[in-house]
């Protein structure tokens, strides 16, 4: 079966959403299934991948977003589809892409969206009506066959507009890729030469992803007495902000490590990682820091408490709160934080994801149709 995918906001550098687009496409063509991926770019493009053939549409760059594109262009994006001939439709943006979903339907072509992020979240997060979300989330489900959400946290705001198409299918992470046999000495020595501890921070610096906290968290615990250092893993529009926030602090920017082995070796390498994003509806990045054997503190607000469970701790979005959390953690050994975090991570795999997924197109232990 050919599975069409469209998604908004995905950059080289992305985070979370990159991963979890290669992660299934590659899934999907392992199940014998021909997966298509369109995304937006500067120029139009088209390559084969070990995930799939993906296919670049020009798309405008939106303003302060640190390089993202979209799509909007409806004529175009529609005769591509015509041409690719979809046997099933899935997308990854709820906004601007919604008019696919009646596109497909009216054609009888299965759909399903993936809700990467919690508009409910979002929109409180920025002050906007949260009626408004409600409209949206309704018109989401009118639109689309099937609507996949990735943890209950992210479920609940349609659950609650009792949508009735509505799964929950959870992300996975590479247990091969992130491994507590990652951890770097040399690395440790360098980021910590004085013997402090290690924290890190990875994910994009957006607003929504709070980088700050980490900054003010590891501040409060400098404080208390505690040495320790951050590392900063990722880029985006606040990076300028935020060094001038950590000056006179232990902080350093890596920038986006588009190599994984070198993210895996940091996140196995840290003490505690940070996520302290409050709308998070999954959060990639955590988990590859449980599976790297690194416990993770999370903010109490998103999705990331259900996601890391006993292998960190959930706080309120306090910088004194933050500290104490990673004083607890960082002075706790029994059980170990490596084989804690560790197992909590092996209950995601994408393997099972990628079944998940195929399930919720209707296509799990069914065959592949040759193209």
């Amino acid at each position: 079966m050919r599975i069409v995918r469209l998604a908004n906001f995905v950059t080289p550098s992305s985070g979370g959403l990159r991963v979890a687009l290669d992660e299934l496409g590659a899934g999907y063509a392992a199940s014998g299934h021909e997966p298509v991926l369109v995304v937006p770019g500067e120029r139009a493009a088209e390559r084969e991948t070990a995930s799939g053939r993906i296919i670049t549409v020009r798309g405008p760059l939106v303003p302060r977003l640190g390089g993202y594109r979209v799509i909007t262009a409806r004529r175009p994006l529609r005769r591509l589809l015509e041409e690719l001939r979809p046997d099933r439709l899935e997308v990854s943006d709820r906004t601007t892409l919604r008019w696919t979903g009646r596109w497909a339907r009216d054609r009888g072509i299965p759909s399903v969206m993936v809700s990467h992020e919690s508009l409910s979240g979002l929109f409180r997060l920025y002050g906007a009506p949260a009626g408004l979300a409600d409209a949206l989330n309704r018109a989401t489900a009118a639109a689309y066959g099937t609507v996949v959400c990735t943890t209950g946290w992210a479920e609940a705001e349609f659950r609650r507009l009792a949508v009735p198409n509505v799964v929950r299918v959870p992300l996975g992470v590479d247990l091969a890729a992130f491994s507590p046999a990652r951890y770097d000495p040399a690395l440790r020595a360098r980021l910590a030469p004085g013997g402090e501890k290690l924290l890190v921070h990875c994910g994009r610096l957006y607003p929504e992803k709070r980088p700050d906290r980490s900054v003010q968290a590891l501040a409060a615990l400098r404080r208390s007495g505690v040495p320790a250092v951050l590392a900063v893993a990722g880029d985006g529009p606040l990076r300028r902000s935020l060094e001038r926030q950590a000056a006179g602090l232990p902080v350093v920017f890596l920038g986006h490590l588009a190599e994984r082995s070198r993210l895996a070796a940091l996140l196995a390498t840290a003490d505690v990682a940070l996520a302290p994003g409050p709308v998070e509806t999954f959060g990639l990045a955590a988990l590859e820091a449980l599976a790297s054997g690194t416990p993770v503190v999370v903010s109490a607000a998103g999705a990331l408490p259900e996601v890391v469970g006993p292998a960190g701790a959930a706080v309120a979005d306090d910088p004194a709160a933050y500290a104490r959390a990673l004083r607890r953690l960082l002075a706790r050994s029994d059980p170990p934080w490596p084989a804690v975090a560790r197992a909590q991570a092996e209950r995601y795999g994408w393997p099972a994801a990628v079944q998940g997924f195929l399930r919720a197109h209707g296509l799990a232990g069914a065959p592949a149709r040759p193209r």
